[in-house]
């Protein structure tokens, strides 16, 4: 996240049960040079590492990883989501800070001391929550509420076991079951934490609350024959062999006793809640709002940029953008009205438009695919390494895709075991019309988070921490921002002017967001101000607008992270290029940002300047 992980399905959480430093390792810390200070960083990297997943056995699930790295049997647990788990997981990451600050980078190798910086850096920003004794953090942002349409273990149990739970064996069909009826704990935990929470002020806007209630009413109300806990299991067993039957009929047992009666009792708090909340979007008016903000502007940009400095951005790459809209659009002609109104006539334009059908769709996916099969010919002019790994499309499960985002990435299995996946939300095919397409796959696939998770996934020297835990959301979402602008700067839009078009409102969108984000939680704007601000700014459908801005709410900072990682990136490509002339190489570029893994932008400019 600094993603410890990613996604909030993803979540790590993590005990404090130590780390295990060797004995030279642990001498090491009081001080001492060379070979010794890398030995006593690689042994707190490798207590991170263990640690993080023995806490969070989806995390080493979804990395396939070996139960000796994630410290014990993990294929059957599932996270600990209560306030003492919370609590336990902010001690461990004092514990990280304590020990990476007393290994002095004078005393390292530059690698290492770039590995200590970025491991010292995502735990500091993930725990910049923790002070305010609310919300989610730890292994991740802060997060003000523990349940929303985007965040809880009623969203992200289901996903995770449908889309990462290996069941290729009676052993992991078993653990699905187990997992299934581990369920209902973290559930309840966070329904707990929730009432806790709300004692102290926080409770979550009225219009997100009805976000939730609706999706978790769905789920309760849904045929436990028809649950994603049941048919994915039932899929995934018929597919490797398995009595598919039986083991359905088990899991919708487990789904109608256990699981069912904990969605009950988080529909109830939560509609108690309801009568309590407002419609104020922003966490302005949590305890300690404004620090709050601060803390999660910082975590997701990684920088010390204010909400008055991205509100700026926002607003002057909003301008910039625009008028080259405008230029586009009379190309098409189109010419009255504002960028915004004839954005929104071009998107109703029958010509763009997939049928809102189970045919629609799938062609709709059969035209990525196509889309990425073009682009990936034209890698190895600007890539001096590519991802063995690939990548599929694939549907956001329809029982999550109302409060869902348009799209996003999962990684692949590092073990090579699962492709990488991008996701769609198909839940309204006019929310996607055709000239809007490249531009979402540039981003989620190549050259965007496919290229670059999997790369620094595969890349060699790197420790695992690096190469396969760590997620910063200015330099992931920033490259993935950046390899859309890459894209036209490589011609994959030269006979396509209305797809160029939709990478240019792209653009706007991310620049809006900065603009809105920052109005949101900063400037106490309201959310039909947020909404109106940014369908004139980038003429997307009104529906998905408010979808956006619900996520801003939720997620205060993150909105912010691709524009802000995108300029840095630009900044540092100008400043290369400028100081090396005529050998400035962008292939070379691209390997020097992509190899070393993620990282925080100051650490990335300082390893681009050496």
């Amino acid at each position: 996240m600094t993603h410890l992980t990613r996604r909030n399905a993803l979540k790590g959480a993590a005990a404090l049960g130590g780390i295990a430093l060797g004995g030279a390792g642990l001498a090491c810390l009081s001080g001492c040079n060379g070979a010794g200070q890398s030995a006593a960083l690689t042994a707190v990297l490798d207590g991170m590492v263990t640690d993080m997943l023995k806490r969070s056995p989806e995390q080493a699930t979804s990395l396939a990883a070996s139960e000796q790295l994630a410290g014990g049997p993990f294929m059957a647990r599932v996270s600990d989501r209560s306030a003492a788990g919370v609590a336990a997981d902010n001690a461990l990451v004092s514990g990280w800070i304590e020990k990476l600050e007393a290994i002095k980078p004078d005393g390292l190798s530059p690698a290492d001391a770039i590995s200590r910086d970025v491991a010292l850096s995502a735990a500091k920003y993930s725990q910049a929550g923790h002070r305010f004794g609310y919300g989610d953090s730890g292994f991740g942002p802060p997060q003000p509420y523990v349940v929303s349409q985007l965040s809880g273990s009623y969203v992200g149990m289901p996903d995770f076991l449908d889309s990462q739970h290996p069941v290729d064996n009676q052993a992991g069909a078993d653990a699905w079951l187990a997992r299934v009826e581990g369920c209902p704990g973290p559930i309840a935990a966070e329904t707990e934490r929730v009432g806790a929470h709300a004692a102290k002020g926080v409770i979550p806007p009225n219009f997100i609350i009805d976000r939730a209630l609706g999706q978790l009413r769905g789920m309760a109300g849904l045929p436990a024959t028809e649950s994603v806990l049941v048919t994915g299991l039932a899929r995934k067993a018929g597919e490797a062999g398995l009595d598919a039957g039986t083991l359905g009929q088990v899991a919708t047992t487990l789904v109608n006793d256990k699981v069912v009666p904990a969605l009950r009792a988080q529909i109830e708090a939560l509609e108690a809640l309801r009568a309590q909340s407002t419609s104020d979007a922003g966490v302005w008016k949590l305890p300690e709002g404004d620090a709050y903000y601060g803390a999660g502007l910082g975590y997701w940009t990684t920088t010390a940029r204010s909400a008055d400095d991205v509100f700026r951005l926002g607003e002057t790459v909003l301008a910039e953008v625009q008028a080259e809209m405008d230029t586009g659009l009379k190309a098409l002609g189109l010419t009255s009205g504002s960028v915004g109104q004839r954005m929104q006539a071009l998107a109703r334009d029958p010509q763009y438009l997939y049928p809102n059908t189970d045919d629609g769709k799938a062609a709709l996916i059969a035209d990525l695919n196509i889309q990425m099969e073009a682009l990936a010919k034209r890698l190895p002019e600007v890539f001096g390494q590519l991802p063995r790994a690939p990548v599929e499309v694939k549907r956001i499960p329809p029982a999550t895709e109302a409060g869902a985002p348009g799209g996003y990435y999962q990684p692949p299995a590092p073990d090579g075991s699962r492709p990488g996946a991008y996701y769609i939300n198909l839940r309204d095919t006019a929310e996607w019309p055709k000239w809007s397409l490249p531009t979402l796959t540039y981003h989620e696939a190549s050259p965007g988070h496919h290229l670059q998770i999997a790369l620094a996934q595969e890349a060699e020297g790197l420790h695992y921490l690096r190469s396969k835990l760590l997620w910063f959301g200015a330099y992931g979402e920033g490259w993935a921002l950046y390899a859309e602008q890459l894209s036209d700067e490589i011609g994959m839009y030269a006979s396509d002017p209305a797809g160029r078009l939709g990478y240019l409102q792209s653009m706007a969108f991310r620049a809006a967001r900065c603009v809105v984000d920052t109005g949101l939680h900063a400037k106490r704007w309201s959310k039909e101000q947020a909404v109106d601000f940014m369908v004139e700014a980038t003429g997307d459908k009104r529906e998905s607008v408010v979808t956006e801005i619900e996520r801003y709410c939720v997620w205060p900072g993150q909105a912010t992270c691709y524009m802000v990682g995108k300029v840095d990136l630009l900044e540092a490509r100008d400043k290369a290029r400028a100081a090396l002339g005529e050998t400035f190489n962008l292939t070379g570029f691209h390997d020097q940002v992509l190899l070393q893994g993620a990282m925080p932008l100051d650490v990335l400019d300082r390893s681009l300047d050496a």
